[in-house]
């Protein structure tokens, strides 16, 4: 039988006021829990974001601590951002932790090309029949990934290939929300607390437009335009019309449009070169999702 998705409590609600001793609390309530997986042998999925780094960072620390195996899994395909595998290898080498890379193939699947709403499902899938191959290799017993509390309120179909593959979510089951993870790693120094959130360059592409390397690569190129002009928080999204033609559509907060403004030429020039007749800024900023479905 699954086990059930823990109740929030108001206190636990995305937007609530952060109760440090209570995030302190639920750390406690993860070591215990950890300290029996790692004790059998535990590989993390690793993706180089916030979430699973925090879990790894924990996992890596009941290990020294009380014993154990901890292997950390990155794997990587052209939905994977260049810049997390960076901060993952470099995350990875602060703990001093064993660190395995293997190739992804979901873009290679029709599934997961189609891009429907259960695309994650697909790529979930891929990573974690990957993640049972390595940890039958390393001989760990348990599969652990960073779903959190936080992400109870989003539709994610990975949980549901999660939940099939037997791969647990730590975080999740001891309430710890996306704030306290961040709260947690900066007070223990960690160099990804701030990290803003990156999730695969998959979920730029609109609904029904397929998933190639080259969408991914023009997604990739155009952000790091951006990055380079200092702009912090970011989506370049792949959009349709009705007639079939695409764009690309720019999302930032508010306070950071002058610095697209400041790159428009650069970003006009490369979204010309690959293709685009359109590139938009979209006035409404950035929010999660982006509207891209």
């Amino acid at each position: 039988m699954e086990k059930p998705l823990p109740i929030l409590d108001p206190a636990q609600a995305p937007d609530a006021p952060l109760d440090p001793s209570r995030a302190s609390e639920k750390l406690a309530s993860l070591r215990v829990d950890l300290a029996r997986r790692v004790g059998e042998g535990a590989l993390v999925a690793f993706s180089g974001g916030t979430d699973s780094a925090f879990l790894l960072w924990a996992s890596a620390r009941v290990a020294a601590e009380e014993g154990g195996k901890v292997v950390a899994l990155t794997t990587t395909s052209p939905s994977t951002p260049g810049r997390d595998k960076e901060d993952a290898a470099a995350f990875a080498r602060e703990l001093g932790i064993a660190h395995r890379w293997r190739e992804s193939l979901e873009v290679s699947k029709a599934e997961y090309v189609r891009n429907e709403r259960d695309r994650c499902y697909h790529c979930k899938v891929e990573l974690f029949r990957i993640a049972r191959e390595v940890a039958g290799e390393e001989g760990l017993r348990w599969l652990l990934y960073g779903y959190n509390a936080s992400d109870h309120e989003d539709d994610r179909p990975g949980h549901r290939a999660a939940r099939e593959w037997g791969v647990l979510a730590p975080l999740s089951d001891a309430g710890i929300t996306k704030a306290e993870i961040r709260h947690l790693m900066s007070e223990n120094g960690l160099s990804l607390a701030q990290k803003p959130s990156s999730p695969c360059l998959s979920s730029r592409i609109m609904t029904g437009i397929p998933v190639t390397p080259e969408r991914l690569g023009d997604v990739e190129v155009m952000e790091s335009v951006l990055r380079s002009a200092g702009v912090r928080t970011l989506r370049v999204r792949v959009c349709g019309t009705e007639d079939g033609s695409e764009f690309l559509r720019v999302e930032v907060p508010p306070e950071e449009m002058p610095r697209v403004l400041e790159c428009r030429t650069a970003l006009q020039e490369e979204s010309r070169a690959r293709g685009y007749k359109w590139l938009t800024l979209d006035l409404a900023g950035y929010r999660t999702g982006g509207g891209v479905s």
